[in-house]
């Protein structure tokens, strides 16, 4: 299959560029997307063009590292899926496509589709460490926890950081993925001695970074690969709100 490509490419200073047109021949419907990029960027490289510039890693959907906007899509036209693990199977013969970098504020553009999220390693890194007892590694079934909390702490624990939602948002928020890491841990025993303290150290991170406020439109679950819901959304204010009481009190 034969498609043209057009992407937006950096020039000079961040924020500032423009969309390049590409046209890419004998495309394998069975190449990811990546694997098409690399291709392109095979004969780029032949030609002594400038490759343009992508992140990834792990290809395999885990690690969050990869992150375009197709068609105006975060991660593409497929649910429940990353960059990587999107095929050109799911196009057509001819197709226009457009890819670009997330588009936030705090999500600084490096290099053409390179974007910066730095901000959410702070945010994870502002939540702080939780007690840890000395001694050997307790027994699995030591510390009782109820099912329906170890199931919701194991789903948002499936949050992989992509940034996604953030690029899905109207408003640029990371709510989703502030409430999936605050959730997480504040469901679980371990995570009890410093529930306020994580939540509100989180949330102050969030803002300083200048994500945007939540209105829980729901274009970030539209788009996270992970299916993470709003109700960690929900509970995240509810543990904001129950962090500031009884500091108050």
């Amino acid at each position: 299959m034969n498609i043209t490509v057009r992407v937006w490419r950096q020039k000079g200073t961040h924020h500032k560029g423009s969309m390049v047109t590409y046209h890419v021949e004998d495309v394998s419907p069975d190449m990811s997307f990546l694997e098409m990029l690399d291709a392109l960027n095979e004969r780029l490289t032949l030609e002594g063009a400038d490759p343009i510039a992508f992140d990834s890693d792990c290809r395999e959907g885990i690690c969050g590292t990869c992150g375009l906007v197709i068609n105006g899509i975060a991660h593409g036209p497929k649910a429940l899926i990353t960059t990587c693990q999107l095929h050109m199977r799911s196009f057509n013969d001819g197709d226009v496509i457009d890819v670009e970098p997330w588009r936030a504020e705090p999500f600084t553009v490096v290099k053409d589709l390179v974007v910066d999220r730095g901000a959410f390693d702070r945010i994870i890194q502002a939540g702080g460490f939780i007690s840890a007892p000395t001694g050997a590694a307790p027994d699995a079934h030591a510390v009782p926890v109820p099912k329906a909390h170890a199931d919701a702490a194991f789903d948002a624990a499936t949050c992989i950081g992509c940034g996604a939602c953030v690029a899905a948002c109207p408003n640029g928020s990371a709510a989703l993925f502030l409430g999936a890491k605050i959730t997480h841990l504040g469901l679980l025993p371990q995570g009890q001695p410093e529930r306020d303290s994580r939540a509100l150290a989180m949330i102050d991170q969030h803002d300083a970074e200048g994500f945007g406020g939540c209105t829980q439109i729901g274009e970030c679950t539209a788009v996270c690969p992970k299916d993470i819901q709003l109700d960690v959304i929900s509970r995240y204010h509810r543990d904001v709100l129950a962090a500031l009481v009884h500091r108050n009190t």
